[in-house]
């Protein structure tokens, strides 16, 4: 059989990647709870799913700094996964096997966001792709887990979710085992380079940045962890549960391909300033209300929240000098999307166990403080209407 272009490549380790994505984050709380598994235990779990996430960006991803060992990390990465996700069928509701299981697993999986990124704009700055018609492939596979599974669910119980996920991940190994037509070689002059976070760590305004992306991002946390649950107690199948979240990633789709369209002309503190305004709106909606229109619009307004704010973050990544850019990708998927995100997760989980809906309240505020925050802007944003977003996901 033919090798496959970059772009296809990407494209086919995105489907299976984000298809298993779009069961494990939407659904992976109502099989937790199936299992018998407490709101607070939940949240604990979910919350060290991000912890490993981020120790595994913080210690695995920078290491891997040489793009020829992008591809076959990505492999061996897929098939730890598919092993454990299938351990998670075995843990028989046992909470301690569920740590073991989740660590294993999320330690796996952390890694492979920011490894196809780099790879990704790796082949983006040779022109062997366009980066938004890549990422559209995952955030297609993403609808079509988070649809497929709601269905599976609905006709044939919760023990879908991790077959369902389960599957993505073979698919991802299946599809990847070809190599492209063009292989990623490291250019002369950066392989001695490895990306020095600490120093990053020290910088007044990447702290600003983190920390403002964190605002926006982790937000989401109550909504990724008890969404489902909330829905599924309002009344809501499974399958209807899953058509929201697709929702919320299809307008996360059209944003991602209209990008430089609409927000090519637009600066950082713009694209921030809105996406912090559409936090608010989308968690005091949601805290407010569970009639369906009303759920339709807050699962419209992801675009908002979480696709404009990445595009943001992207930008400001990619504004960057070269040799900060994958100690800054490194640090976005390991600090806000990481580490912040799982103590919010936790957080969450107990707010959610005290205090129900009116968790969402102090995400919303989440949004207030960081309609304040103002970024020093990287370099000059002249090329950013060249710039396409990354996957993350969420999605």
């Amino acid at each position: 059989m033919l090798k496959p272009s970059p772009y296809a490549w990407i494209s086919q380790y995105f489907i299976g990647f984000f298809f298993a994505y779009g069961v494990y984050l939407p659904f992976w709380a109502l099989w937790l709870k199936d299992q018998g598994i407490s709101a607070g235990d939940i949240g604990i779990l979910l919350g060290l799913a991000f912890a490993t996430r981020c120790v595994a960006n913080l210690v695995i991803t920078p290491r891997i700094h040489k793009v020829e060992h992008l591809i076959p990390t990505l492999r061996i990465l897929s098939v730890a996964s598919a092993f454990f996700i299938a351990f998670h069928l075995v843990t028989g509701g046992n909470f301690w096997l569920l740590v073991v299981a989740t660590i294993l697993f999320n330690l796996c999986c952390g890694p492979a966001i920011p490894l196809s990124d780099a790879l990704t704009n790796y082949y983006s700055r040779l022109r062997m792709l366009d980066y938004g018609r890549t990422r559209l492939w995952g955030s297609i596979a993403f609808i079509l887990g988070s649809t497929v599974v709601g269905f599976l669910v609905a006709q044939f119980g919760i023990q879908m979710i991790v077959f369902t996920a389960l599957f993505g991940v073979l698919l991802s190994i299946a599809l990847s085992l070809r190599s492209p037509t063009t292989l990623p070689v490291t250019a002369e002059q950066n392989k001695a380079v490895r990306p020095r976070l600490s120093l990053l760590m020290r910088d007044r305004a990447v702290i600003k940045f983190l920390i403002l992306v964190a605002l926006i991002q982790c937000s989401h946390a109550a909504y990724y962890g008890f969404s489902s649950i909330y829905w599924k107690d309002a009344g809501y199948s499974a399958d209807v549960i899953g058509y929201l979240w697709s929702l919320g990633v299809a307008a996360e789709v059209c944003i991602f391909a209209l990008s430089n369209r609409l927000f090519g002309g637009w600066t950082l503190r713009s694209l921030f300033l809105v996406a912090s305004v559409g936090v608010v709106i989308r968690w005091g909606l949601t805290a407010s209300t569970t009639l369906l229109p009303a759920l339709v619009f807050i699962q419209m307004l992801h675009g908002v929240t979480f696709a404009l704010a990445h595009i943001a973050a992207i930008r400001y990544i990619q504004n960057s000098e070269p040799n900060r850019m994958v100690a800054l990708q490194a640090l976005y998927n390991a600090i806000p999307l990481g580490i912040v995100m799982a103590a919010m997760t936790t957080l969450s989980g107990w707010g959610y166990e005290y205090w129900g809906v009116n968790i969402f309240w102090g995400m919303a505020l989440m949004g207030v403080v960081a309609m304040f925050i103002k970024l020093k802007v990287p370099q000059s944003e002249e090329s950013h209407s060249e710039v396409e977003p990354t996957a993350q996901k969420s999605t």
